[in-house]
């Protein structure tokens, strides 16, 4: 009998952000590093765990449809994830579920899947590679720097699931990259809930790595994953002060010149009601001056159309912020009650028809300005990295394009190129969301 079919296997179905993707592939490593094996289909595990998302509705319904059928395809489930503070909601729909966790609790899984399938006698830690089991592509990865949030948006329940900010040890991180690096990864997307706090809870103490001290804040952190040589993305800052100090490593070209900074809205008296930090910023003159540092910065952002209490004028201003922002990446959500946040109390609540006109009539704004900004990239060298090469030719992305989330560059029948390679390419077309370019030749 072969040491496959010794082995107990793991089915593993992860759903949500990438914090929470994050948390699957610590799951998995740990799992890995004990000796099972993780199976690529349902009939081929012994067992299955789920990693739930419950931020908004519809989120909660995709991860009671996934544990649903992961019970009826395989039997045995256990529940894990955001959901998963959620025990009386997914009992009800599934009680038959082998147990339940909340969200970052890789240790926990693991007991309850040590009491329902025993782990090997001989565990073969070697199997795990350096940088862990992960879930993206060999060429790029997320790098969770810290858990939780301080704050109290009253549109969201992720504190009361993922508790209050707590960061990672900053020499734990960049080793957490170096290891990521050396396997091949080229291109590094630092998460959290709140990016631009990280080490506020340790009042920025400083750590070490490589035998030299380093504070525990965002600043320094981006110096020295800088250091690795590969893209550093960044995700999910808030437009604290602190932030200008970030533009000369980008303006220098240490780290990507690309902000993802949700705004959530521009009228000041709804951002005091969604309870936002920073939302006494003046944002637009602090984009110019980013830009004035760093005119070539990609800033991405959301929104949130009909919050209760929204005017029509609120809303325009809203409107004319973006249009005089010209943000180059922008998602808009209209307003989703979430079971439990405050934002549910307040008065005024907005028609559905209502909040999701006003949706379009913002992605309609931005799906203009979107198109005037990648047109002027038209005629320019840019460097690309691969994603993938199909019967076509070579998908890839700019440095102002986040995978999944942003726009791709395709380079027709270009087949030279293996995905995570960089490529030098001309861009000779653009609609709204994508490039289409030629590779350079020498």
């Amino acid at each position: 009998m072969s040491i496959r079919e010794k082995t107990p296997n793991i089915g593993f179905v992860s759903l949500g952000c990438p914090k929470a993707l994050v948390d699957s592939e610590q799951i998995l490593t740990k799992l890995r590093a004990e000796g099972y094996m993780i199976s690529p289909s349902y009939e081929g595990a012994d067992l299955v765990v789920v990693n739930t998302c419950g931020f908004i509705d519809s989120a909660v319904e995709e991860s009671l449809d996934a544990i649903g059928e992961a019970l009826a395809e395989n039997g045995k489930v256990i529940v894990t994830g955001c959901l998963g503070v959620k025990d009386d909601m997914i009992r009800a729909a599934h009680p038959q579920v082998l147990a339940i966790t909340g969200p970052h609790a890789a240790d926990e899984v693991l007991r309850h899947v040590h009491a329902h399938l025993p782990q090997p006698h001989d565990p073969y830690t070697s199997l795990v590679p350096p940088q862990g089991i992960k879930l993206t592509p060999q060429h790029f990865a997320y790098l969770k720097i810290s858990e939780g949030c301080n704050h109290s948006c009253t549109f969201c329940i992720i504190p009361s699931m993922r508790g209050p900010l707590v960061s990672r040890p900053i020499g734990d991180v960049l080793q957490e990259a170096k290891n990521l690096a050396e396997a091949g990864v080229r291109e590094l997307l630092v998460i959290s809930q709140d990016t631009s706090a990280f080490g506020v809870d340790v009042k920025y103490r400083t750590g070490f790595y490589g035998g030299r001290p380093v504070k525990t804040r965002l600043k320094e952190l981006c110096e020295a994953l800088g250091e690795f040589g590969i893209w550093v993305r960044l995700h999910y800052v808030y437009p604290y002060p602190s932030v200008d100090d970030l533009l000369p490593l980008m303006a220098e070209g240490k780290i990507l010149p690309y902000l993802d900074v949700p705004f959530q809205h521009a009228n000041r008296r709804i951002l005091k009601a969604m309870k936002r930090p920073a939302s006494s910023e003046d944002n637009l003159e602090r984009i110019k001056a980013w830009r004035a540092v760093c005119p070539d910065i990609t800033l991405r952002s959301t929104f949130i159309a009909g919050f209760p209490g929204e005017t029509e004028a609120e809303f325009e201003e809203l409107l004319e912020f973006i249009a005089e922002a010209r943000l180059d990446r922008v998602g808009c959500f209209a307003y989703s009650p979430v079971d439990g946040a405050a934002a549910n109390a307040l008065p005024g609540a907005v028609p559905d028809e209502v909040r999701e006109d006003r949706r379009r009539r913002l992605m309609e704004l931005q799906e203009d300005i979107s198109a005037d900004l990648l047109a002027a990239k038209i005629g320019r060298e840019i460097d690309v990295l691969v994603d993938a090469v199909d019967e076509e030719g070579t998908i890839a992305r700019s440095s102002a394009d986040a995978p999944e989330i942003d726009g791709l560059v395709f380079i027709d029948d270009f087949f030279g190129a293996e995905a995570g390679d960089f490529v030098r390419v001309r861009v000779l077309d653009a609609d709204e969301h994508d490039l289409y370019a030629e590779v350079v030749t020498e």
